[in-house]
């Protein structure tokens, strides 16, 4: 199984990301995707300084992928991707239709964003050219078993193992509403949250984390113990999600257990605070599959009647 870092979902200043990346050079990582996925008003790298990144982590003997936006919302935002799809030097992750459209003949990578949940849009997929597919954060465990169940051999799966799992996308940019702000005069309050901006319920536990127009987990997912089935279920690649403290640390602890160098200790697990963790994890991972019914009677529902 390789190991790849996902594309950086936060607003850092520029010499923070230059000193992370310098720092991802020499990491025990296969796989490095860069670019900006979450909102086009993030300058502090352009594309020429995404590209000059590829290079020197290419050099450094790592496969590149270039992030596509997840939302294109201006003509501004389209030329940027046709520019992405018009580089030969690097793969690309197609994170939204459009660039599926623009990439399609070549080889390219399907993002979790493209809600990729049976085999025929799979297939699809490969036959527009995608070699690699990353299972979206919504997919049960159950699901991925039947997707890869039929899955073409020459079509690598991905899965998400750690970080915040990205839940929604938005035309509105929750962060800058927070701060009483338009949109297009944000301010650029995402570079204050380093890791997205906490959102808790009235009795002060985690609910979400608000990163701009993205929406994420409040919790972060850690499939560690996971790792060794995922790789028994055909999971080719593992994707671990940049954070702004430990990410170094996190990348050694999934290494060292691809190559055999740890083992786990499952009584680690079971002290009680590790318990609580895993069973929401794990509970998280086995509802997915009902959270549409859910969805549908509540709206049918009292309250959902209420509402509307």
């Amino acid at each position: 199984m390789k190991l790849a870092l996902g594309p950086l979902l936060y607003y850092w200043p520029r010499q923070q990301v230059m000193d992370f990346y310098a720092g991802i050079a020499a990491a025990p990582v296969d796989i490095v995707y860069l670019g900006e996925t979450v909102c086009s008003r993030r300058h502090e790298l352009r594309l020429e300084d995404w590209l000059a990144l590829a290079q020197e982590l290419a050099a450094a003997g790592k496969e590149v992928v270039l992030s596509s936006l997840t939302l294109i919302e201006s003509e501004s935002d389209l030329k940027l991707l046709r520019r992405l799809a018009a580089d030969a030097r690097f793969r690309v992750e197609a994170n939204e239709m459009g660039a599926v459209r623009l990439l399609a003949g070549k080889d390219f990578v399907a993002g979790p964003s493209l809600n990729v949940f049976n085999r025929h849009t799979l297939e699809l997929l490969r036959s527009l050219g995608a070699v690699r597919w990353v299972m979206p954060h919504e997919m049960s465990q159950t699901m991925l078993q039947s997707m890869l169940s039929g899955a073409a051999p020459a079509l690598e799966t991905e899965v998400a193992v750690f970080g915040r799992m990205p839940l929604a996308y938005s035309a509105r940019c929750f962060t800058a509403r927070h701060y009483n702000l338009q949109k297009d005069a944000c301010e650029f309050r995402c570079l204050d949250h380093a890791d997205g901006l906490d959102l808790r319920t009235r009795e002060g536990q985690p609910f979400l984390s608000l990163n701009g127009i993205q929406t994420q987990s409040a919790q972060v997912l850690d499939l560690l113990p996971e790792l060794r089935a995922m790789a028994a279920m055909g999971v080719a690649v593992a994707r671990i999600s940049p954070q702004a403290r430990g990410t170094l640390d996190v990348i050694d602890s999934f290494r060292a257990v691809l190559d055999g160098r740890q083992q786990l200790v499952w009584e680690e697990f079971l002290r009680p605070a590790q318990l609580g963790i895993a069973i929401a994890i794990g509970l998280i991972w086995w509802s997915h599959r009902f959270l549409g019914l859910a969805a549908v009677a509540f709206l049918e529902g009292p309250l959902g009647r209420l509402l509307d």
